[in-house]
């Protein structure tokens, strides 16, 4: 298998140079350079990509800790990264993985068919894309998400969502399910601590939620002093409230120090709290917290009636009082999501596997 396989989205300049058109930052390049993203490359005029075929590791986890709480409660789902990362985030929790540009990160290698037939000997109902941004490894990410339809499991992108509009249609025609990392809602936040623009990540949301069947989630981790004012929380809740609705899932995470972040102190659970107060009185109807113990938090009310229709502790499902179309039991309200029959959840384990190729 190779591993500078042939990679799309780019077109040449007058002076030269590549340019990458896979994300905003249209990385222009010499010969023999790499993107921000360290895996993207130009290589005897053409664009490759260095990890195609290559993972920084994969695992079984359940789905709630992509996070996704509304897709498919309780299932598994095969999750595995890459290395490297389109934006520079300061507070990024897998730096090792997304910063790194040693491809000896990458132990284990695999083909999309290996790694949709190892979904299914595992009984995994997905295959998340994860650890590092997968807009990254696109293709490659495609290819799998392939080989995982044609066995009939579904695919989950967790992503920034930094992306053109271009290579956006082509990924999102073959994932079933995102998570999308909206990491603050100032374009002076996405300049400072991502080297990134917030625009474009509003664009993704917004086309995710209006043009395709993909089944949206938003996750923000907030940041003490950075991105966690009553005033921006309340300006990102209205925001998703008018321009997606109030039925899209919100995570609110609490941030722990590390990479360049490490003299800022970890979020407290009072902020978690707040923010989730904030989103319930703007009028969104799934508010969620997470990295804190927080029962509460982690509760799934029907909108309608507000009885508890599903109880987590953490990232495993304690109790489940919807019915297989993931209708309320007591009024029978749907529930926004993707369910049917419940039988019993994976828990919270994290069980590492090894796959060849």
């Amino acid at each position: 298998m190779t591993l500078h396989h042939p990679a799309q989205y780019w077109h040449m300049l007058d002076d030269g140079r590549m340019q990458c058109d896979l994300c905003p930052r249209d990385c222009r390049l010499h010969e023999g350079q790499q993107g921000l993203c360290f895996v993207r490359m130009r290589q005897n005029n053409q664009m490759v990509l260095t990890t195609y075929g290559r993972s920084s590791g994969f695992c079984i986890d359940p789905i709630e800790k992509k996070p996704l709480n509304h897709f498919y409660p309780g299932s598994s789902v095969l999750s595995f990264g890459t290395a490297g990362c389109n934006l520079a985030c300061k507070f990024c929790q897998n730096w090792d993985i997304s910063k790194s540009r040693e491809m000896d990160t990458l132990a284990d290698a695999a083909s999309p068919t290996t790694i949709a037939r190892a979904a299914q000997a595992s009984h995994c109902r997905s295959v998340a894309f994860t650890y590092n941004d997968p807009v990254i490894f696109a293709e490659y990410a495609m290819d799998i998400a392939d080989a995982c339809h044609d066995l009939g499991i579904q695919t989950v992108a967790v992503t920034a969502g930094y992306i053109h509009k271009a290579p956006r249609q082509a990924f999102y025609a073959k994932m079933d399910a995102a998570n999308v990392d909206l990491k603050g809602f100032t374009d002076e936040f996405y300049v400072k601590l991502c080297g990134a623009r917030l625009t474009p990540v509003l664009d993704t949301l917004s086309y995710l939620h209006h043009e395709t069947n993909v089944w949206l989630e938003i996750t923000t981790l907030l940041i003490p002093g950075h991105n966690d004012s009553s005033q921006e929380i309340s300006s990102q809740c209205e925001w998703i409230a008018r321009e997606l609705g109030p039925t899209v899932p919100l995570h609110f995470t609490a941030f722990h120090p590390d990479h360049k972040m490490r003299n800022v102190p970890q979020t407290p659970a009072t902020t978690l709290y707040r923010a989730r107060n904030i989103a319930q009185q703007t009028g969104l109807q799934y508010v969620y917290t997470g990295n804190i113990v927080d029962t509460e938090g982690g509760t799934t009310y029907c909108p309608s009636c507000h009885s508890v229709v599903i109880v987590r502790d953490w990232h495993a499902i304690v109790d489940y009082q919807l019915d297989e179309q993931g209708r309320c039991q007591q009024c029978h309200t749907a529930i926004n999501g993707r369910f049917d029959s419940f039988h019993h959840a994976f828990g919270r384990r994290r069980i590492p596997i090894h796959l060849g190729t």
